[in-house]
């Protein structure tokens, strides 16, 4: 072979062996002493001092493991993953339902049992073994204190003219929580028709669309709105720096008010980049020690059965969190329906409120 061909060939060889190292299962980014979590906003801190801030810390001191941490909406992060699912760049997802059960059906998540998951309930994970609740949850709304001296009471309430431009809930479909306030006031008013019917007549009191649920509570504690809706998780987390906030939770005239369980699910992502890291941080999310904290740093309950807010366990966010919840009416959701139904609701929510 020529000279200068032989250069040329062994310089075609060296400018191939990167690609060919990064194509490989071997690859040194699958060795990085790092994991990625897309979530669902409410369980990181606005000051440093959330559930994920303090567990994010311990793990990283007790691995080595460093945590990137990205925040959205629970549809907008499923979104995300789905975009990118020919080339995977988050570890771990962790989203409200129904969207842990639409990435599941999108095939985003590989299955994992984490350590600690047989003290999960049934319904607190998946059947087929692609997702596990982290922490526990419950769907409500929440109120300016200050202004408003009691809550509304009823969601015929929310009608009145002292609401209009005061009253704002996230987006359904693009928030959890937004798609929650539809999946509830289904419940409440006994089918699809009578809650559009019912949400159209409430856009005339609404401010308009909001991505984030958790950008609505400073505007609440502000008094810019006096109703929004929310998750008592992440409201009575926030309420230690928001000191207006109340929790409430509406009840259709002459009923009992209601809501269901709407817990923050975690699953490994297909092909994530960092499996193994993933894996061992959702180790750590379900260990005892990390779901002891639920309640005493995150303001949430514990997603562990054997984890229980009396005895040793007991602090004063879990007495809190029982005392809201006292005569509220717990109701479970048909999440079949809703996921394989959700777009055709969100079509129908838009429609009646012209969103």
């Amino acid at each position: 072979m020529p000279r200068n061909s032989l250069k040329l060939a062994v310089a075609l060889s060296l400018l191939a062996t990167p690609l060919l190292s990064a194509c490989g299962g071997s690859s040194a980014a699958s060795d990085e002493q790092v994991v990625t979590v897309y979530s669902a906003d409410g369980l990181k801190g606005e000051n440093g001092d959330g559930w994920y801030d303090r567990i994010f810390k311990d793990f990283e001191k007790q691995t080595g493991i460093k945590v990137e941490y990205v925040e959205g909406g629970s549809g907008e992060m499923v979104q995300r993953a789905a975009r990118e699912k020919p080339n995977p760049q988050a570890d771990v997802l962790v989203t409200l339902p129904p969207f842990i059960q639409q990435a599941d059906g999108k095939g985003l998540l590989q299955k994992y049992a984490p350590k600690g998951s047989d003290q999960v309930g049934d319904a607190g994970r998946s059947a087929d073994g692609t997702w596990t609740s982290v922490v526990n949850n419950y769907f409500g709304f929440i109120y300016n204190k200050k202004e408003l001296r009691q809550p509304p009471r009823t969601w015929e309430d929310l009608l009145d003219g002292t609401y209009k431009n005061r009253l704002q809930y996230s987006t359904p479909g693009v928030a959890g929580d937004g798609t929650a306030v539809l999946i509830k006031a289904m419940h409440d008013f006994g089918g699809e028709k009578p809650a559009m019917d019912y949400l159209g007549r409430l856009q005339s009191n609404n401010v308009g669309p909001s991505a984030s649920t958790g950008k609505l509570a400073p505007k609440v504690d502000k008094g810019e709105l006096l109703v929004a809706n929310g998750d008592v998780q992440m409201n009575h987390a926030q309420s230690k720096t928001m000191p207006n906030l109340g929790i409430w939770f509406p009840a259709r005239e002459g009923g009992r008010p209601t809501t269901f369980a709407l817990p923050y699910a975690a699953g490994l992502v297909t092909d994530a980049p960092h499996t193994e890291n993933g894996r061992k941080l959702l180790d750590f999310m379900l260990s005892q020690g990390a779901q002891r904290q639920v309640s005493a740093i995150g303001g949430g309950f514990s997603a562990r059965q054997d984890i229980k807010a009396t005895g040793a366990d007991t602090d004063a966010n879990a007495i809190a969190l029982a005392k809201i919840m006292q005569g509220v009416e717990v109701f479970e959701p048909d999440w079949d329906d809703i996921d394989e139904n959700l777009t055709s609701y969100v079509e129908a929510w838009k429609a009646a409120t012209g969103s």
